[in-house]
């Protein structure tokens, strides 16, 4: 059963990439950043976390960014249409 659902994962893989890509060309071809430009934006605004990843939200057009500083998740919220910091949760 374990192995099936690594299986599926594993196949999902592609995907999620070819999505995720299709994503970022649209995002430039209308002139809004980039997933990569808001990390560059947003990444430094964190000093001292590690870096988890990000999900958007289309209903929202927000990207939520997760870090992890001293055992304590870090979210930073970003305007999918602009790239600014428009919240963030945690210390």
């Amino acid at each position: 059963m374990l192995t099936a659902l690594l299986l599926l994962a594993a196949a999902d893989a592609p995907d999620q990439r070819r999505d995720d890509q299709m994503q970022a060309f649209q995002a430039r071809r209308s002139g809004r950043p980039s997933l990569r430009e808001i990390e560059r934006r947003v990444i430094p605004q964190v000093p001292g976390a590690e870096y988890l990843g990000a999900d958007y939200d289309a209903d929202e057009g927000v990207y939520t960014l997760k870090f992890v500083r001293d055992g304590q998740v870090i979210w930073v919220q970003a305007d999918g249409a602009t790239g600014q910091v428009i919240g963030r949760s945690g210390r």
